[in-house]
């Protein structure tokens, strides 16, 4: 039964039931729903997430972990000042590369803004790639010991020295159950997870056990696929696009601070290693659009792994809103 339905069967009743029952309806129909828009890299998440929150309209929470820095534009792909003038993004140019930054926190400052949101409207709209982000704002995170800050420099530095072998190594010998579901091609990832285990002298996985805490508002999924061809090739055509704007100037301004986590990024990491003289220029432009390839189906295969998710093409707009207010009047 639609709202307009039930609105008008309470109009029928008389005294106390029909007041009891206007506020039941009042409370239904002003349920908080959370817009996620997700999806690969280059997929088409910011534009489409603008037209739904100019459309609806509301502010978006940005779930993208390099967004978050203020000194970092062209190789993050960050909304362009015309699209921030559009809607009031939350956690772009958020903190300084030279900050730390985590998912817990994430979880707690997003919680905190859309708490503020949902006191005057009754949706939001959430768009990034970062799945742990994501994962925290529609499930919550498990806790975890505090970390020794030397003990994760001192991984920080293995990588920064050694690349990512010493760490998959070690991780796979301390926490095997953990290195069979990881992304063992992150290393921020893998960073994480050895802080824990070294400091705790506990294996990470034994941290996680993936409780949901209760949410007071409704998560509308929605991953944005493309087919692997085309997603390709707006991939290594957004490169050149980084490029032409100005990708390598803004990666020499930011190379004295190139040993930071926020730098450990494709595009700066490359570029940051021809300057280094360890490859050509070319050689480095193929490698950024070869291990954002990369990255963009490790992000796939993790959402489809962190359902549910109703899957839509980019383009399809009218039929995104659709199922979009479909959810809402059905919940």
């Amino acid at each position: 039964m639609s709202a307009l339905s039930i609105l008008y069967s309470i109009d029928q009743l008389d005294g106390g039931l029909k007041f009891n029952m206007q506020i039941l309806v009042n409370k239904l129909l002003s349920k908080k729903h959370l817009i996620i828009i997700a999806g690969p890299t280059a997929v088409g998440k910011t534009n489409l997430a603008i037209r739904l929150a100019t459309n609806y309209p509301t502010d978006i929470l940005s779930a993208d972990s390099r967004q978050l820095y203020r000194e970092l534009h062209i190789g993050v792909a960050k909304p362009n000042p015309e699209q921030l003038m559009k809607v009031k993004h939350h956690f772009i140019d958020h903190i300084s590369i030279s900050e730390s930054y985590s998912v817990g926190r994430f979880e707690s400052e997003a919680l905190d803004i859309l708490n503020r949101l949902f006191s005057a409207r009754n949706l939001a709209v959430c768009c990034g790639g970062t799945g742990l982000y994501i994962d925290a704002l529609r499930y919550g995170i498990d806790r975890f010991p505090p970390v020794d800050p030397l003990i994760r420099k001192d991984l920080e530095k293995i990588y920064l020295q050694l690349g990512i072998s010493p760490l998959q190594k070690e991780l796979q010998s301390l926490d095997p159950v953990y290195y069979q579901s990881v992304d063992v091609h992150n290393p921020m990832r893998l960073i994480r997870a050895l802080s824990v285990i070294r400091s705790s002298g506990k294996t990470f996985s034994s941290f996680l056990q993936n409780e949901q805490h209760p949410r007071p508002f409704d998560c509308i999924p929605i991953l944005l696929l493309r087919e692997r061809q085309e997603l390709y090739k707006r991939i290594n055509d957004r490169v050149d696009l980084m490029l032409d704007q100005g990708l390598m100037a803004e990666a020499e301004s930011l190379y004295p601070y190139k040993e930071y986590n926020a730098l450990q990024t494709v595009g700066y990491k490359q570029l940051f290693d021809y300057m280094d003289g360890k490859m050509t220029k070319d050689e480095a432009i193929d490698k950024i659009k070869q291990k954002s390839r990369n990255y963009a189906k490790r992000q796939v295969t993790w959402f489809k792994k962190r359902g549910p998710w109703k899957y839509f093409h980019p383009d399809d707009e009218a039929e995104i809103i659709k199922y979009v207010e479909q959810t809402i009047q059905n919940r």
